[in-house]
C-alpha cells in the first residue's frame, strides 16, 4: 500500500489526509484530526515494537513515522518530503534522547532470547517507541500549524518540546499497551517477518 492510499483509522483523519477535495476545515477541525492521527500511529508504532523478530522492529519504526508525517502534511496542504521526514525524525530521536536509543536497541536485541526476552525487550521497546512517535507527531502539529514546511523544520528549535511530549507520550502509550498488543497478535498471525506499518483499527 503506498502513503497515498494509505487509510488512517480514524475516519475524520482519513477523510482529511487522503481527500483533498473535500470541504475545508476549519483550524479546530484540523488539529482536532490531526491529535487523532498522532494517537492512532503511536497505537501503531507501539504494534511495530511488539513483532518479535530483533531490528526488524525499529526499521518498521520509522515507515510508521513516516507514514503519520505524510498523513500530517497532508492535513495541513504541506508538501511531503520523505528524505526531509526521515532526517527530521532521526535527529529527534537520536540527538535530543541519546539516553533512550541505545535502550531501545538493547531492547530489540533482548528479543533473541527465547520467550523471557521477547516479553521485557517488547515491552520496553513499545512504551519507547510509542512515546517517540507521538512526540515527534506534536511536535509536527505545532510546526505545520504555526506554518511551517519540512524545508523550514529545525530540530534544533524544537528539541525542549520534544523531550517534554516524549514524558508525555510514555503516559499515552501505557494507556494504549493492551491495544498495541493486540495490534501486534494480529500481526504476527498475518506475517511474522515483515512489520506492521499500519496502525491498529482505533476502538
Amino acid at each position: 500500500m503506498t502513503a497515498e492510499n494509505h487509510t488512517a483509522t480514524d475516519g475524520n483523519a482519513a477523510a482529511a489526509a487522503d481527500t483533498p477535495e473535500s470541504a475545508p476545515m476549519t483550524s479546530e477541525q484540523r488539529h482536532a484530526a490531526a491529535e487523532r492521527l498522532v494517537r492512532s500511529y503511536t497505537l501503531g508504532g507501539m504494534a511495530v515494537a511488539l513483532v518479535p523478530v530483533p531490528l526488524v522492529d525499529l526499521a518498521g519504526l520509522m515507515a510508521v513515522q513516516l507514514k503519520m508525517l505524510h498523513g500530517l502534511a497532508r492535513l495541513y496542504s504541506v508538501a511531503f518530503r520523505a528524505d526531509l521526514g526521515r532526517s527530521a525524525a532521526a535527529s529527534l530521536v537520536g540527538g535530543a534522547l541519546p539516553t533512550a536509543v541505545a535502550p531501545a536497541l538493547a531492547a530489540s536485541l533482548g528479543k533473541l532470547v527465547p520467550v523471557s526476552g521477547q516479553l521485557l525487550g517488547g515491552g520496553s521497546l513499545a512504551v519507547a517507541s510509542g512515546a517517540a512517535t507521538y512526540a515527534l507527531g506534536k511536535v509536527f502539529i505545532q510546526h505545520f500549524a504555526a506554518g511551517g514546511t519540512f524545508l523550514t523544520f529545525d530540530p534544533e528549535a524544537v528539541r525542549d518540546y520534544f523531550q517534554q511530549q516524549f514524558e508525555a507520550g510514555k503516559q499515552v502509550a501505557a494507556e494504549l499497551k493492551p491495544k498495541s498488543r493486540r495490534g501486534a497478535r494480529k500481526a504476527g498471525t498475518d506475517d511474522t517477518t515483515t512489520p506492521a506499518t499500519e496502525p491498529p483499527a482505533a476502538e
